[in-house]
């Protein structure tokens, strides 16, 4: 929170510019590391890392080599169980990561998601 009361954009730190970013996330995020495989189209071999934040619409994954904006990945995150998921790339900061927005989840994917992250609000 702000001064103001207000939230600010958890990504403030990867554009280097000192701007902030407006806030367009659908849903709050947990500071939890989550590992992660992602699947480039074309590529067969999983890119494997972690999230530093993630929600039900979306996570942010560190990468030193982030993907392109647009790009579409297949993803597994390791919660309780394996998660499946599409996503897009909706903000790539060089040498820092990528903001991910989930386009698509199974819908027993998408409760096993929002109970992991009930529990791990409860833990904070």
């Amino acid at each position: 929170m702000n001064d103001n009361g207000q939230n600010r954009a958890s990504s403030d730190f990867g554009s280097g510019s000192g701007e902030h970013r407006t806030e367009h996330r659908a849903a709050p995020r947990v500071k939890v590391s989550v590992p992660v495989e992602l699947f480039v189209p074309g590529n067969d071999v999983p890119l494997r890392g972690a999230t530093s934040d993630i929600s039900e619409s979306g996570c942010y994954i560190e990468s030193i080599f982030p993907h392109r904006i647009g790009t579409v990945l297949e993803m597994s995150l390791q919660l309780n169980e394996k998660v499946l998921a599409m996503g897009t790339v909706v903000t790539c900061d060089p040498q820092v990561g990528n903001g991910i927005k989930f386009t698509k989840m199974l819908s027993e994917d998408q409760e096993e998601l929002r109970n992991y992250l009930e529990a791990a609000q409860q833990a904070e």
